[in-house]
């Protein structure tokens, strides 16, 4: 392999509520996405967790990652955001990294 490795891909990252992963998941597949992993997360605020009765509570989060070609990534990202963002049941984030290699 001669010459820098080109970024033809990128990781789509979207962080939701818990149970939301099932629609995002079929938002995504409509927008050109293949598949994704789905990884169990907690949320942390600026001042920790919450107290309920002396008991420290974290908010459940999920993190959805995917793997997509460049010229898929704006359109999975818009339709996430638009189904699954901050004004929804799910209050999602999606942002992306760029991939330097991909091997298939």
């Amino acid at each position: 392999m001669a010459g820098k490795p080109s970024n033809t891909h990128d990781l789509v990252v979207a962080i939701i509520n818990q149970g939301y992963s099932d629609e995002l998941m079929n938002t995504a597949r409509d927008a050109g996405a293949s598949g994704a992993t789905v990884l169990n997360a907690r949320g942390q605020t600026h001042e920790g967790a919450v107290k309920f009765f002396g008991v420290s509570v974290q908010d459940e989060r999920e993190m959805i990652i995917i793997v997509t070609s460049k010229e898929k990534k704006v359109s999975i990202m818009r339709t996430i955001s638009e189904a699954h963002g901050l004004n929804s049941e799910a209050q999602g984030i999606v942002f992306s990294l760029p991939v330097d290699n991909v091997i298939e």
